[in-house]
């Protein structure tokens, strides 16, 4: 990385504005935060207030408008929050363009020709990640929100009673809210580190040239995405991990794939091993590494923290309005998303655990039902799947095998390896399987875990069999097209139906079967 760029890291890192020097930019922050936007007049008594423009915030205010409310949403920094800006939208675009060039590098597997050390051309990718942010924010913007019925407000918001809350000066009231104010970044306790300087998804996104040698914090879903996708445009990526394996929330084969996978790549990993100071020496960053009783130094030119999230709830003087709350855990909510004030009630990363935009958009319609329209929706009731999108990917939903294990529930396993099926096989894309798990002696699927290329788009049909109570035995009749890899979701229903005690039924069958080969 230059000096101009770590300078320019550093000052966005203290809060500088985002960079807008190309047309994509240009686009995406008249869209989601307007420079010459004014707040409006608010009206007597708001239907619901929403607090944080996030994949939550945006939700819950489209729904209740839609169903005539009257709303207000109020954002202190940009619409459409993580997921658009710095999260999952960039990071996926980011992602896909680093495939294309493994993909290159690993021409010869499939057959084809591709000219040797293609070089990574990083600040064209960035440009692109850029300009799919610009196209992705029409649909977040300001002006549509107010053409749908929704009264945008920028600003920080602080409550200033149990129904009342001001921002800029202006005070609304309501008779129902919803906080939806997201996560930040959690910032390790590295001595040194603050001092260096160190990249997050919060600013990682507008580098325009990639480090020669990127240290990445961390081997959860962030850490491992950024440590392959940095990887593969070429930069000398080392990944640290306290832990003995990546994502320890996962299945312990589910990680060792990934482990094995990260090798092949040319990550450079470091398990069980903290990071205890780091200090700046000119651009560089010199990085000192325990490892059990091993000590160990590197030196890179940027460091990623991808240690997590924490929620976003500094600023709003919760107090002020009887809501309970931690740093840590954020909003205190119960099964029906309502806080210890009856009228507030919060949704996505500020109050839950799993901190995903799919389960941000799910907790959003919730509220807004049970506050607005008398709804008893609980939230343990959802089955929530989710995704780790390395390569390949990682993506569960349900109980895991060990957990069952601990809870002492009996459960039977089917796993069927990616390279028993064909188009896994026709795609070099064999690492993997689909593990399936059952109540023990039935059908009933409590849970899955699928390692593969597109274990994304696989998940959702054992999520909507586990949502609608269909038993593993009937995915065997469900006819998948030929070849997906999908298809192994039927070999391990074929399983389950092998294993399946023989019916009376089917015993006179096979014996009719047998007297007709005499």
């Amino acid at each position: 990385m230059t000096a101009m760029a770590t300078a320019t890291c550093m000052q966005r890192q203290r809060g500088g504005d985002l960079p807008e020097n190309e047309p994509a930019e240009h686009e995406r922050t008249h869209n989601v935060r307007p420079a010459d936007w004014r707040n409006p007049v608010p009206v007597q008594r708001y239907d619901l207030v929403v607090i944080g423009a996030g994949t939550a915030g945006l939700i819950a205010a489209r729904t209740a408008a839609a169903k005539g409310a009257k709303v207000a949403l109020i954002e202190r920094h940009l619409l459409g929050g993580t997921c658009l800006n710095i999260g999952c939208l960039p990071s996926k675009a980011l992602i896909r363009t680093s495939r294309i060039y493994a993909e290159m590098r690993d021409a010869d597997r499939y057959g084809a020709l591709a000219s040797p050390g293609i070089p990574a051309d990083f600040a064209l990718a960035m440009r692109r990640v850029r300009q799919i942010r610009a196209r992705a924010s029409r649909s977040d913007s300001a002006q549509r929100l107010t053409a749908a019925g929704v009264d945008v407000f920028f600003g920080q918001a602080a409550f200033t009673g149990a129904d009342s809350l001001s921002v800029k000066g202006a005070i609304l009231h309501f008779a129902k809210a919803v906080i939806a104010t997201g996560a930040r970044p959690a910032t390790p306790s590295i001595p040194g580190l603050a001092e260096a300087g160190f990249l997050t998804n919060e600013n990682a996104f507008e580098l325009s040239e990639a480090p020669r040698r990127l240290l990445v914090i961390g081997g959860g879903p962030l850490g491992c995405e950024m440590a392959q996708a940095f990887c593969r445009f070429g930069v000398r990526t080392v990944i640290v991990q306290k832990r003995p394996l990546f994502l320890p929330r996962e299945e312990r084969d589910a990680a060792q794939v990934l482990s094995d996978a990260f090798a092949r790549d040319g990550i450079e990993v470091r398990l069980n091993t903290r990071v205890v100071n780091v200090r700046a020496e000119g651009t560089r960053k010199v990085v000192d590494l325990v490892s059990d009783d091993y000590e160990s130094t590197v030196t890179v030119d940027a460091i990623l923290a991808g240690t997590g999230r924490v929620p976003s709830v500094h600023g709003l003087a919760l107090e002020a309005a009887g809501i309970d709350y931690d740093r840590r855990h954020g909003i205190h909510v119960d099964d029906f998303l309502r806080t210890s004030n009856p009228r507030v009630y919060a949704a996505g990363d500020a109050c839950l655990a799993h901190k995903f935009n799919d389960t941000a958009d799910a907790s959003a319609r919730i509220a807004v039902q049970n506050a607005l329209f008398h709804a008893r929706r609980r939230w343990s009731s959802l089955t929530i799947p989710w995704c780790t999108y390395t390569d390949p990917e990682i993506a569960h939903v349900g109980l895991y095998v060990r957990h069952a294990r601990e809870r002492g529930i009996p459960v039977d396993t089917y796993t069927v390896p990616m390279h028993d099926v064909d188009r896994a096989i026709a795609d070099d894309e064999e690492t993997g399987f689909v593990k399936i798990t059952v109540d023990e002696g039935t059908d009933r699927i409590r849970g899955a875990t699928i390692v593969a290329r597109h274990a994304g788009e696989m998940i959702s049909e054992i999520t909507l069999a586990i949502e609608a109570r269909i038993g593993l035995r009937r995915l065997a009749h469900v006819v998948h097209p030929y070849p997906t890899q999908a298809e192994a979701i039927r070999k391990a229903a074929d399983a389950c139906n092998r294993a399946r005690p023989a019916s009376r039924a089917q015993d006179l069958v096979s014996r009719s079967l047998h007297w007709l080969r005499r």
